[in-house]
């Protein structure tokens, strides 16, 4: 089983080119659930890999009850997972100061349609230090 992140922007920017060992992002969203990304809101869709090659080095929790929070001593996260899904926050911010509109959703793999949940986030309102994922949701990003 694997978790994914697929992510759409109405910006024309090439994302592939914020590539590193830690983040990647791609045109071919592969094999998956096309309903599910065919959800994303925008043109521009990209599945979005971690240094796994999925989304599983992405900091992230299954259930939204604990929200948003930066990493604690009692939760070890490695420090390339924290990384990365800092310059995932730092990509989402670039393209919201820029004007773009900006969707993703977070999956664990098999999830069908009708058990992703919507989330609005305000990021100018959470640190790139406090972002994670949370499994199973379809976050709409608000303008920065």
């Amino acid at each position: 089983m694997c978790y994914s992140v697929f992510l759409s922007t109405d910006s024309e920017q090439d994302l592939s080119s914020s590539n590193s060992s830690l983040i990647n992002f791609d045109k071919n969203l592969g094999d998956y659930d096309a309903e599910i990304f065919n959800s994303l809101c925008h043109s521009q869709k990209w599945y979005v890999a971690s240094k796994s090659g999925c989304g599983c080095s992405f900091r992230h929790l299954c259930s939204i009850e604990l929200g948003f929070g930066e990493p604690v001593d009692w939760c070890r996260e490695e420090s390339d997972n924290i990384e990365a899904t800092k310059a995932f926050y730092d990509l989402v911010v670039n393209l919201l100061s820029a004007g773009n509109q900006v969707d993703c959703i977070a999956i664990w793999e098999g999830t069908k349609i009708d058990q992703i949940k919507d989330l609005e986030v305000d990021l100018s309102s959470i640190s790139r230090d406090s972002f994670r994922f949370f499994e199973n949701h379809h976050f709409s990003f608000k303008s920065f």
